[in-house]
């Protein structure tokens, strides 16, 4: 019987302990919301930049270079029905309207490819001379 009263005063002292405790913080909720802040931070941050071509580079780029950074993630692999390089036979409607035509379906985008490939900050004649290096290879 010692026992259990025994036990019950251990009990009530620890639950007695821990209910002032838990009361003395919220006195103190300044502090304690600091400390639960920095509890549930996220592990890792990362933040979405847009990085600007034209400020990269230190002049023009040629049309190579231009295929090669901007246009050969679509035109290498034939994303979202883009022609490939290598398949001249997708290119022959294309072909069809000029080189003017396609410098213009280029430089305002046409079907899902958006103007200038994405790239805005692309001069006219780095489009053109990336037009002019495709159809070299598609022709």
């Amino acid at each position: 019987m010692w026992t259990t009263i025994l036990v019950a005063i251990v009990l009530t002292a620890s639950i007695y302990a821990l209910t002032n405790k838990s009361f003395d913080s919220a006195a103190n909720s300044g502090a304690g919301a600091d400390e639960a802040e920095l509890r549930i931070q996220p592990v890792a941050k990362f933040e979405l930049a847009k990085v600007d071509v034209a400020a990269e580079a230190s002049g023009p780029k040629d049309g190579p270079t231009v295929y090669n950074s901007v246009c050969g993630a679509c035109h290498n692999t034939g994303v979202a029905g883009a022609p490939k390089i290598d398949a001249k036979a997708d290119w022959a409607p294309r072909l069809a309207l000029g080189e003017d035509g396609l410098l213009a379906s280029v430089i305002n985008g046409k079907g899902a490819m958006p103007p200038k490939g994405g790239a805005a900050a692309l001069s006219d004649d780095e489009i053109k001379g990336a037009l002019t290096y495709i159809l070299e290879k598609v022709k």
